[in-house]
């Protein structure tokens, strides 16, 4: 008889526990500002007018959002002729490393020598930089696998680039597949980040070394998918 009251008693505490860590997790997510909604600015790129690399240290760190950089670590694509930069030096705070070019063929920016090498997707774009698609084909038969795994419809996602572009075309392919655009944010270009919660991926070194290990990345092995183009 004993026996069974501890056991009671134990799974009564248990109980009281996880009821208790609920009631913080909900008090919690009520003390958060709300979102506003997506709101598109009027530049070539529509980055968010509220929630942008000015604000963004305000809307840092939320359970509610998802947070993902679309950069390559090294990009091929000349940056530095626009005055960014070629290489992912820093990023912010919970944003996963994602590299659209390895989503999607890029589509039209105001660079020369981006990535042309294998991509989950096929896109014929838009001529504009708003991420506008005519058609979209899936080179490999996991890529909407890879799209549901990676990018959440329950949350808001914040899109994060170098200059604001891959951001653009990300969320223009996320809304073709189905994603909600009243959840996406296009928070903007790295470059223009004004804020003081940058994290340095950069190493002192004369041959440039990228700690890309600081970042959470989605790695795509290419090899091990199974294409479904030529």
């Amino acid at each position: 008889m004993m026996k069974r009251k501890i056991i009671l008693l134990s799974i009564l505490c248990c109980l009281v526990l996880i009821v208790s860590a609920c009631s913080d997790a909900s008090d919690s997510a009520s003390e958060l500002t709300p979102l506003p909604p997506p709101e598109r600015d009027g530049g070539p790129f529509g980055v968010d007018a509220n929630i942008n690399m000015t604000t963004i240290d305000d809307w840092l760190e939320r359970p509610d959002v998802a947070y993902f950089d679309m950069r390559m670590f090294y990009d091929p694509a000349d940056y530095e002729a626009i005055g960014g930069s070629s290489r992912l030096t820093r990023t912010l705070p919970g944003y996963r490393n994602v590299p659209f070019p390895l989503i999607a063929n890029v589509g039209a920016l105001p660079v020369d020598g981006a990535y042309d090498g294998d991509s989950l997707f096929e896109v014929e774009w838009g001529t504009d930089y708003r991420g506008q698609i005519l058609s979209l084909t899936p080179n490999f038969a996991e890529a909407e696998l890879f799209m549901n795994d990676v990018f959440p419809k329950d949350k808001a996602i914040f899109l994060m680039c170098g200059g604001a572009g891959y951001t653009s075309l990300t969320r223009g392919l996320l809304i073709n597949l189905g994603w909600d655009e009243n959840l996406i944010y296009h928070t903007g270009g790295n470059w223009h980040y004004e804020g003081n919660r940058g994290i340095d991926l950069t190493i002192p070194n004369e041959d440039f070394v990228i700690a890309t290990w600081r970042v959470n990345n989605a790695y795509i092995d290419f090899n091990n998918l199974t294409r479904t183009s030529p």
